[in-house]
């Protein structure tokens, strides 16, 4: 007896198979190119750069003649205002002139990637006659996190956990209000153990644990307070959206490895509109800047963290008005 032909698939099956197909491309498609893309491109765009002392003018004529675009320099009066402008986040680097030559201020703490740039922009500064210019560090990185890698591979993980953690109270937590709670408890015992493992054993955040664990917390309750609100208001398909922007656009642009400045513009600014890339930013500020710089990514985590109630609020109105009309109360599941 021949073996029985498996049934061919019908339209609508072999429409769907096809859909499935090209959707996982395009998801191929977008992921390389939101990861690969900003590290294949980057380069310095407008970055904060200060200059100082006699020849300030000249110094700033010639970086605008060289790398137009690169640079967004200010001159400033001497070495002091320079290193002021360091350490309050308004600037990267600064180059001060002196009677005995120039020297080159970096902060390695903002971005070691800069920092780098800045370094190998000194040794371009110096003619092959004289000296190397100095470089001096003024607020330097954590010794045992000297290129960032640590702080830098912090990003995905902080998202990550907080997409998953938006999925687990989304099954399991019925309620806008036991949500919301449940949200904001694995927020602040979440930024809690992160700091201690970020601090305690990998030693990659300097600065007062109780501020960079309010800047974590703060970051994790943005990210899955609003993919929570996502799933109550459209059920499952919440969490793609949730994902989609926050890991496959957030993540890359959040310049946690670099600096906002050195990603393809406008999406370096697109990227400290959200929750990855202002946490990141927030977090260098307390760790390492004693909070200078704060005010606008704590603005934009605040934002992301009220938009989560508000969907949330409205997720439970809705299902409210979805209630049997017999008058029992049924509790609303958008995720099934």
């Amino acid at each position: 007896m021949s073996p029985t032909a498996p049934p061919a698939a019908s339209p609508t099956q072999a429409g769907r198979i096809a859909g499935i197909i090209v959707a996982v491309v395009v998801v191929q498609f977008l992921m390389l190119v939101a990861f690969a893309w900003p590290a294949a491109r980057s380069a310095p765009q407008d970055l904060p750069l200060v200059v100082a002392g006699p020849q300030a003018q000249a110094v700033a004529q010639r970086l605008e003649q060289q790398r137009p675009g690169a640079f967004d320099v200010k001159t400033v009066p001497d070495e002091a205002a320079a290193r002021a402008a360091l350490t309050d986040r308004e600037a990267y680097g600064a180059i001060v002139t002196t009677a005995q030559g120039p020297r080159v201020l970096v902060a390695s703490a903002a971005s070691p990637a800069v920092a780098q740039l800045l370094q190998q922009l000194a040794q371009n500064m110096s003619p092959s006659t004289t000296p190397t210019v100095p470089v001096r560090d003024v607020v330097a990185a954590d010794p045992d996190d000297p290129r960032g890698a640590g702080f830098g591979a912090l990003a995905l993980p902080l998202v990550m956990s907080s997409l998953a953690a938006a999925v687990i109270v989304t099954f399991l937590v019925r309620g806008i209000g036991r949500r919301a709670v449940a949200v904001t408890g694995i927020a602040l015992l979440g930024g809690a153990c992160a700091t201690a493992l970020a601090q305690g054993w990998l030693s990659v955040l300097p600065g007062s644990y109780l501020a960079v664990a309010g800047a974590m917390a703060l970051a994790i309750m943005a990210v899955a307070g609003v993919i929570t609100g996502f799933t109550s208001v459209m059920g499952r398909p919440g969490i793609g959206v949730g994902a989609l922007l926050f890991m496959l656009i957030g993540n890359p642009l959040s310049a946690a490895t670099s600096a906002p400045e050195m990603l393809p513009q406008p999406w370096g600014d697109l990227g400290q509109l959200l929750p990855p890339g202002a946490a990141a930013t927030l977090l260098r500020s307390v760790a390492f800047f004693d909070g200078a710089g704060a005010g606008g990514p704590l603005a934009v985590l605040l934002c992301w963290i009220a938009f989560g109630a508000v969907l949330m609020t409205v997720g439970a109105l809705r299902s409210r008005r979805a209630e049997a009309p017999e008058g029992a109360p049924r509790e609303p599941v958008p995720v099934h």
